[in-house]
């Protein structure tokens, strides 16, 4: 994908950073909102949540939707505590209720997109704020990243686990979204009207 074009000089480094900024907030909050509207508009019982997938050996939908979830959640977690910022992706909360619960995963997608959209108007940090991600790989592993490369992740992750769920899905016979658990690249190679299809902001 290729980078953004920045302002020219004349434009301060904030106003590029705002850009991003509202740039990234509406990738994530979009591919969140395609679960929630998952949630709200196609799965229809708790139990299609917690299906086991014949494909994806221990996959269900609810794990897949609490995973990417939470990778936001500690992001967000983060980038709002005390310096120094130290992440990592591997303290998640396993079989929580939104994993088997329709009105849970609801209320918990919800409350994600609410807490990026609050970013977009209180922005506690800078896209360029420095973060130390702490990773088992499995070996224990530290590098140094950014909260804006690391919100840029968080959404395409998500998108990477919707294409899981679409197979789960296809599982039960369901159809989701044409755009449902394709990345934004393959979107705009396909010349898709799909929110994440083109650059519209």
């Amino acid at each position: 994908m290729s980078e953004p074009t920045r302002p020219n000089s004349s434009q301060a480094d904030g106003d590029y950073n705002t850009e991003q900024l509202i740039q990234l907030l509406f990738v994530s909050t979009t591919v969140l909102q395609q679960a929630l509207n998952l949630v709200n508009d196609v799965l229809t019982h708790d139990n299609q949540l917690t299906v086991q997938s014949k494909y994806l050996p221990g996959s269900t939908i609810g794990k897949h939707l609490r995973h990417a979830r939470d990778h936001f959640i500690l992001l967000l977690d983060c980038a709002t505590g005390a310096e120094p910022f130290v992440l990592s992706y591997d303290l998640r909360s396993r079989n929580t209720p939104m994993e088997s619960s329709l009105s849970e995963a609801r209320d918990a997608l919800t409350s994600a997109i609410s807490r990026l959209k609050e970013f977009e108007t209180y922005p506690p940090t800078k896209l360029t704020q420095v973060m130390t991600l702490n990773a088992v790989t499995p070996f224990p592993q530290a590098f140094e990243t950014t909260f804006g490369r690391e919100l840029w992740f968080a959404g395409l992750h998500a998108v990477h686990h919707w294409s899981m769920v679409r197979v789960i899905a296809g599982e039960l016979g369901i159809t989701l979204p044409e755009d449902f658990g394709f990345a934004p690249s393959t979107l705009v190679y396909k010349g898709s009207d799909a929110p994440l299809g083109k650059a519209k902001i």
